[in-house]
C-alpha cells in the first residue's frame, strides 16, 4: 500500500514550483519590457495569482534583484564559455566583449540596471564577471598597455552598456565599432603612460 505524500510536503513542493514559475516569467517579461513591467503581467504568465506571487516576492524590487542575481550569472557564464573558446589571449578578450554587449542588448533589465548594480558586491554575476576579467586581462597582459587594470575593464564594459542603450540594441554595427576603437586603444604599442598608471603592471 502506498504511503500518502504528507500535505506539508505537497505544499512545500507547490511553494518551490511557483516561485520557480514567478522568477521563469518574470525573466522573460523583464528582458522583454524592463523593470516598469507591471507584476500582474508576471503573475499572468507564471500562472499564479497575486497573492501567491507577493508571499514569495513581497515586493517587485525582490523580484527584480532575485532575476538581476540569476541572469547576471548566465550572463557572465556565457561570456566566460566564450572567451574559452578563442585562438588566443586577444582573441578571448574580445570575444568575451562581443558575447557580453550582445547579451546586453537583448536583455533590459540588465540594461536598466548595469551601470547601478556593476560595483555591488552582493550580485554573484558581478563577482563572476570580475572573475572572468581579471583572468582575461591576466591571459593578455603582454598585450596590454601598460596600467590597464582589471577595474578598466570592467568599466569599459559598463560604457560600452551605454553605448548599447543608446543605439536601442539594435545597431550593433554602431556599438561594435566604438568596441573596436576602445579595444585598440588598449593595446601595448600605445606607449604613453595613462593617467594614475604605475610604471609596472597594476591589477
Amino acid at each position: 500500500m502506498a504511503v500518502a505524500e504528507p500535505k506539508s510536503a505537497r505544499r512545500r513542493a507547490d511553494a518551490i514550483r511557483n516561485q520557480e514559475a514567478i522568477v521563469e516569467a518574470a525573466t522573460e517579461v523583464l528582458a522583454e519590457q524592463g523593470t516598469a513591467v507591471d507584476v500582474r503581467e508576471i503573475a499572468r504568465r507564471s500562472g499564479v495569482g497575486m497573492g501567491t506571487l507577493y508571499r514569495h516576492f513581497p515586493k517587485k524590487e525582490d523580484l527584480i534583484r532575485t532575476v538581476l542575481r540569476r541572469d547576471f550569472s548566465r550572463w557572465a557564464e556565457s561570456a566566460r564559455r566564450a572567451a574559452i573558446g578563442a585562438e588566443n589571449p586577444w582573441a578571448a578578450l574580445t570575444d568575451f566583449y562581443e558575447q557580453a554587449l550582445t547579451g546586453y542588448a537583448r536583455h533590459r533589465v540588465i540594461v536598466e540596471n548595469f551601470a547601478l548594480t556593476w560595483s555591488d558586491p552582493d550580485l554573484e554575476g558581478i563577482r563572476q564577471l570580475r572573475l572572468v576579467i581579471e583572468e582575461l586581462r591576466a591571459g593578455a597582459e603582454d598585450l596590454l598597455r601598460a596600467g590597464v587594470t582589471t577595474e578598466d575593464l570592467l568599466l569599459l564594459l559598463v560604457s560600452l552598456g551605454h553605448a548599447v542603450q543608446l543605439t536601442d540594441g539594435g545597431h550593433p554595427l554602431m556599438w561594435n565599432r566604438l568596441l573596436r576603437i576602445s579595444l585598440d586603444g588598449l593595446r601595448a604599442d600605445h606607449g604613453e603612460p595613462l593617467p594614475g598608471a604605475h610604471s609596472s603592471r597594476s591589477k
